[in-house]
């Protein structure tokens, strides 16, 4: 059975940081990403890695601020989110695919974890 499970979420002033985590477990996967979704909002691409090779995917408005990581021994993923600010605040997901490309198009995605909540206050 396969499962992302996504840690590591809270509440965080404006300027802080948060770094969350997402285990996967059932199978291997060739990249994994980050998406985020708003309230009010369409979810939107964070952050995407491949697993062998590390290629990383940014969106534009995170680029010099999160980081995305992969741990293969762990089988787990994770971003580091540093200069958070109240258009951060969203349920975070973390994705997998089964192709090494690390695609910001959440429809090429085939397994997703449940969303950690992640608020920044002002």
């Amino acid at each position: 059975q396969v499962q992302l499970v996504e840690s590591g979420g809270g509440l965080v002033q404006a300027g802080g940081s948060l770094r969350l985590s997402c285990a996967a477990s059932g199978r291997t996967f060739a990249a994994m990403g980050w998406f985020r979704q708003a309230p009010g909002k369409e979810r939107e691409f964070v952050a995407a890695i491949t697993w062998s090779g590390g290629t990383t995917n940014y969106a534009d408005s995170v680029k010099g601020r999160f980081t995305i990581s992969r741990d293969n021994a762990k089988n787990t993923v994770y971003l580091q989110m540093n200069s958070l600010n109240s258009e951060d605040t969203a349920v975070y997901y973390c994705a997998a695919r089964r192709f090494p490309t690390a695609q910001s198009r959440a429809d090429f995605y085939d397994y997703w974890g449940q969303g950690t909540q992640v608020t920044v206050s002002s």
